[in-house]
């Protein structure tokens, strides 16, 4: 299972030097220059920050921008004593999740489904924002509206991948305003996860003892999860298809 379900330009290649101050990176790319690019990702990125990495980036032409650059990938050597290439741009795990919805790749599970809505007010007194709000078709079954929690997940730890990678206060609130919309509406968490070399889910209680809590009341009242994993190459993202969840 290996469909192409996003493709873009081709990423420029080169070598980690440093990343600093969360959301800044410095790069050598092929012809020696070094160039600093932007990184989405602002936790610790466990497992993935490795001396001379090698990376890829993508580059916009935008005046808009400060920097041009973005640092969208890195290799890493795996779970299966292999190198594999791992998603670190949070920002893309919502347009792959986006995608996979509107191919009709999550039917089984949710339904069919009549539209999507990005980023709407919901929780306690609306001051948060649930990625996706589904509006399920009339041919649904179950006619309750569907949220959407999505969650860009790195880390490993043998054939495992875990979110998150460290203490999250903002997932933690997640998890219970998701169990807060059940039974009235779907609640639904989606671990998008950016590498191919997992054949299980579960919550980082080591990171987060609270979250790995949270989440296991919150799967217990009915929220469902669904993680789904993509194979990350230099011109596209292929779907890879779900992976179990393994609990202690």
């Amino acid at each position: 299972m290996n469909d192409r379900i996003i493709e873009f330009e081709p990423l420029t290649e080169g070598v980690l030097i440093k990343r600093y101050k969360r959301f800044l990176a410095d790069i050598k790319i092929d012809n020696g220059e070094i160039v600093t690019a932007h990184c989405a990702n602002t936790g610790p990125m466990k497992g993935l920050l490795k001396d001379e990495a090698k990376v890829r980036m993508s580059f916009s032409s935008s005046i808009k921008r400060k920097l041009p650059w973005t640092w969208e990938q890195v290799k890493v050597s795996g779970s299966k004593n292999e190198e594999v290439w791992v998603g670190i741009n949070t920002l893309f795990a919502n347009k792959l999740i986006k995608k996979v919805i509107e191919q009709n790749l999550l039917q089984d599970v949710l339904g069919d489904i009549a539209s999507i809505k990005s980023e709407v007010p919901y929780g306690k007194d609306k001051k948060s924002r649930i990625d996706f709000l589904l509006t399920p078709k009339s041919s649904n079954p179950d006619n309750r509206n569907i949220y959407i929690e999505v969650k860009n997940t790195t880390w490993t730890k043998n054939n495992i991948a875990l979110f998150p990678d460290t203490e999250t206060k903002r997932g933690q609130k997640h998890l219970i305003e998701l169990k807060g919309l059940i039974p009235e509406s779907k609640s639904v968490l989606v671990p998008c996860i950016t590498r191919n070399d997992v054949d299980f889910f579960a919550p980082g209680n080591e990171a987060d003892p609270l979250y790995g809590k949270l989440f296991r009341e919150s799967t217990n009242a009915g929220m469902i999860l669904i993680p789904c994993c993509f194979e990350f190459h230099q011109d596209h993202v292929s779907w890879n298809g779900f992976r179990p969840l393994k609990l202690d």
